[in-house]
């Protein structure tokens, strides 16, 4: 039986690159490790020596798919790699990347983060004119572009392929002799370069990735650009004009591990402050903070501490809840969720308990949570969200609901409260969740918060074919 107990947001992949350093691949390996939390359906490396390329993909976890002999396998001075979290019904092998062609412009290994909104439509025009996809996968759809281009060039055929597609896109894509470090106009999704001591080039998804080969973080790669790494040393190029950004913001309220540098700023900083301003916000006449774990504990902290609290594990995840499991036959009330956490009920015990966590989607989880806790003989609960409701779906790489899904999109404070069953309910205001980000409620934003708002920072996105494409994603 499948596994997934919460009812968080997923963000759907990360990737690496490694360009310089003859033990690629078991770097890229590393790299995907710790970035496991973006994605565990499926991961892939591709390595290049000598115009070579080997490649090896699974479903499974990193761990579970590198094991020595395979990394022994994937020889060369370059590798990416690429760790995913699969839609609902598109959990396949032909999907996992980075995807390897072998077309008109030499041999080409992609792998992709982000989701184009415009997929759908393309893929359609191509098939009319002849095209055939191996995967339903929206990533296929530049290679395909980048093949049927007319300049002969590589760097000629992306001037020409990027400006075509739409959406939120971080990439990295390995030739022969080169790696492209790829971000879309708008900067949706975070893509980061670092450098080895021996002068290897590294881009990942986050930070993290560098502290764990010891990489030193240099820069973030330019929206609307792509980067050339080569034996000659760093190249940009921009593709698109310079326009304002919209990183996402859930990066930094759910997505990104908090001891992360995302766009520039550090996600543990964010998430304290969005706690703290949460307290500020909605402060609670109580006796503890627990955090929902592993996701509200820095929030959790910042509110402690604002608020003068004591701050308390009163839940203890299970991290070591596998990707499936054996139910009991007897039928156990909310035994997902007693899987992956218990509560400490000398703790909980008569106590008035703030809950925090970063989010509540369809508001299941947070239900059952709610339930445990009361279980265990605390006397109240006060749920606290450190960030807006989540009313719209995304488009931009993030496995979201449909709206009838979102629990906020259709019910009032009051009715998620008395669903969850608190003593009392609030979320962090969109200006709070600004000003944590340190910015000016009424000034220009750099984040996209289409999540919060429903308003798309892409013009004339057409959210259906954005639909269809976010499946195929």
């Amino acid at each position: 039986m499948s596994a997934p107990f919460d009812d968080k947001l997923h963000e759907e992949c990360g990737v690496v690159g490694i360009f310089g350093n003859d033990e690629a691949a078991k770097l890229a390996y590393l790299g995907l490790y710790a970035l496991q939390h973006r994605g565990q359906e499926s991961a892939g490396i591709v390595a290049t020596q000598a115009g070579r390329f080997s490649t090896h993909r699974a479903l499974g976890e990193v761990a579970e798919i590198f094991s020595p002999d395979v990394l022994a396998r994937l020889p060369g001075s370059s590798a990416i790699g690429h760790t995913r979290y699969s839609t609902a019904g598109d959990s396949a092998l032909a999907n996992a990347q980075p995807l390897l062609v072998d077309c008109n412009k030499g041999q080409l290994a992609l792998a992709h983060n982000g989701n184009l909104t415009n997929a759908a439509l393309i893929r359609a025009q191509l098939e009319a004119q002849g095209s055939i996809f191996q995967t339903t996968s929206d990533t296929e759809v530049l290679l395909h572009l980048l093949a049927r281009s007319q300049p002969a060039g590589l760097e000629e055929a992306l001037a020409e392929a990027l400006p075509a597609i739409a959406g939120a896109y971080s990439m990295v894509l390995l030739s022969e002799n080169a790696l492209y470090a790829i971000r879309d106009p708008l900067g949706f999704r975070p893509l980061a370069l670092g450098c080895l001591d021996d002068g290897a080039w590294v881009v990942a998804s986050e930070t993290c990735a560098f502290d764990l080969i010891g990489a030193q973080y240099l820069e973030e790669i330019e929206p609307g650009s792509w980067m050339r790494l080569d034996a000659r040393g760093k190249r940009t190029h921009r593709f698109a004009p310079a326009v304002p950004a919209r990183h996402c913001i859930f990066e930094h309220v759910y997505f990104s591990r908090p001891d992360s540098l995302v766009f520039g700023r550090s996600v543990q900083r964010s998430r304290e402050y969005m706690g703290r301003l949460l307290a500020r916000e909605a402060p609670a006449d109580a006796d503890l903070v627990v955090p929902v774990p592993d996701s509200g504990v820095a929030a959790a902290i910042g509110y402690a501490a604002e608020s003068g609290l004591p701050f308390r594990f009163g839940l203890i995840r299970n991290h070591y809840v596998g990707r499936t499991f054996i139910e009991p036959s007897q039928q156990i009330r909310d035994f997902g969720v007693k899987l992956k956490l218990n509560p400490v009920r000398q703790l909980l015990e008569g106590q008035r308990v703030v809950l925090v966590d970063d989010s509540i989607v369809r508001g299941t989880t947070s239900r059952k949570i709610v339930r445990m806790i009361r279980g265990a003989g605390a006397r109240e609960v006060h749920m606290r969200v450190s960030c807006p409701p989540t009313v719209s779906p995304c488009f931009y790489g993030v496995d979201t609901p449909s709206r009838r899904e979102l629990i906020a999109a259709a019910h009032s404070l009051d009715q998620i409260r008395e669903y969850i069953g608190a003593d009392s309910l609030a979320y962090l205001s969109l200006d709070g969740l600004r000003r944590a980000m340190d910015e000016v409620p009424s000034g220009p934003t750099r984040y996209c918060q289409a999540c919060y708002t429903g308003e798309y920072p892409t013009p004339g996105l057409d959210l259906e074919s954005a639909a269809v494409g976010r499946r195929c994603g």
